[in-house]
């Protein structure tokens, strides 16, 4: 589902029945169910009515107010839900220090492989030079032994300053792959609060937008996003979602910047400088970033530990959007590859029936789970079985 942003001037949103109605000057210029979003994110002075947030507390849907440059500015959400010991288990390894320490390394260290991995894309598809090819076989290098001791780190201290000297590496060549526009788009390092040029603009704004992304999957599946592991506790600081976020910057946040910069899909006309904010971007340059996100989000991408309807192919990706549709069809998406629906003998039949029809059953596997009391004599399978019952003997 997508996340609905507001971005225009003097935008009021309010509620009707169970759709999100936005009104300028008493007019209403939008509206929407609020059950084919999953988020609501606001740019500027823009107001909402208390009914509008209490329905979205309740049908948990987050709604975010960020200021006109992006800024985080406050953030509505209704009561935590999920499994009181998943939480209760997370706050026991925060409190640990080499537990948390464990965790912590895996998020750095996915980290640098993923700037690791930007890197060589370039590398291996836009090289100028033998000058340059050098360069970045020495800073993919460098990345790959930061990684390396970030997996083998001895305290949080180390580790940060691990992760620190990865960055400063990985932004030290970001500028050579700007390829296009590059006078209207000079970058000489990392820089925020306020961001001083409009590439740090862009990289702060969608890193704001996967920070919202992050909080509201936290949520959702009922972990804590205030309590990390490597990022410290901090009044109003959502410390999990930052920790998360780590390893996601380069692939989702930084390919998509460079991507709209060598892609001439904005331009620098679009910027202005604005005091103690930095460089602000205007309504039209918002708009296009905005729109470039909501169409990476939905860009599959593939874990290989949790590959379940296969989507290695286009035909796999067909498949797959061919079963949710049909999924969605009947019930409500609970997590990516989740859905949650009621139905009857009769309706389930016909469900079951229309995804044995879609799906490859040799290389698919779908799997239905009859919740009650009697639920784990009632999990079903189609296509491919890749599980085991955990209560079961297991014989290897």
């Amino acid at each position: 589902m997508n996340t609905l942003y507001v971005t225009t001037p003097e935008a009021y949103l309010t509620k009707d029945g169970e759709n999100v109605v936005i009104r300028v000057k008493e007019k209403d210029i939008f509206r929407i169910p609020v059950l084919n979003i999953e988020g609501i994110v606001t740019f500027g002075y823009i107001g909402a009515s208390p009914a509008l947030m209490k329905m979205c507390a309740e049908r948990n849907v987050g709604l975010c107010f960020l200021s006109a440059n992006g800024q985080f500015q406050g953030r509505v959400s209704g009561p935590t839900k999920g499994n009181v010991l998943l939480r209760r288990t997370q706050y026991r390894i925060a409190d640990d220090a080499n537990k948390s320490l464990e965790i912590s390394r895996l998020f750095i260290a996915g980290k640098i492989a993923n700037s690791r991995t930007v890197i060589d894309r370039f590398k291996r598809d836009h090289i100028s030079s033998d000058k340059q090819l050098s360069l970045f076989l020495s800073v993919s290098e460098k990345l790959k032994r930061s990684k390396n001791q970030a997996l083998v780190a001895e305290s949080s201290d180390t580790l940060r300053g691990i992760e620190g000297e990865a960055a400063t590496t990985y932004f030290s060549v970001f500028n050579q792959m700007i390829i296009s526009q590059c006078e209207d788009f000079p970058f000489n390092g990392r820089n925020r609060r306020p961001p001083k040029d409009k590439v740090n603009a862009l990289l702060s704004f969608v890193y704001t937008l996967l920070n919202h992304e992050v909080q509201s999957a936290l949520e959702t599946v009922g972990l804590d996003p205030y309590v990390g592991f490597l990022h410290t506790d901090r009044p109003g600081r959502a410390s999990l979602a930052l920790d998360m976020m780590e390893e996601l910057r380069a692939y989702l946040a930084d390919r998509l910047v460079l991507s709209l910069i060598n892609r001439k899909q904005i331009s620098g006309k679009g910027f202005v400088e604005h005091g103690d904010n930095g460089i602000v971007m205007d309504e039209d340059i918002r708009k296009g970033v905005l729109l470039a996100w909501q169409k990476r989000k939905k860009e599959t991408i593939i874990h290989p530990y949790l590959n379940e309807v296969e989507t290695m192919t286009s035909d796999g990706q067909r498949r797959l959007r061919q079963v949710a549709r049909q999924c969605l069809n009947y019930g409500q998406r609970v997590q990516n590859s989740v859905f949650e629906c009621s139905v009857s003998p009769a309706q389930f039949t016909e469900l079951r029936l229309k995804l044995s029809d879609i799906i490859d059953h040799k290389k698919d596997s779908i799997r239905f789970y009859f919740l009650g009391n009697n639920y784990s004599k009632r999990v079903e399978y189609i296509g491919v079985v890749t599980s085991y019952n955990v209560e079961d003997e297991l014989i290897i």
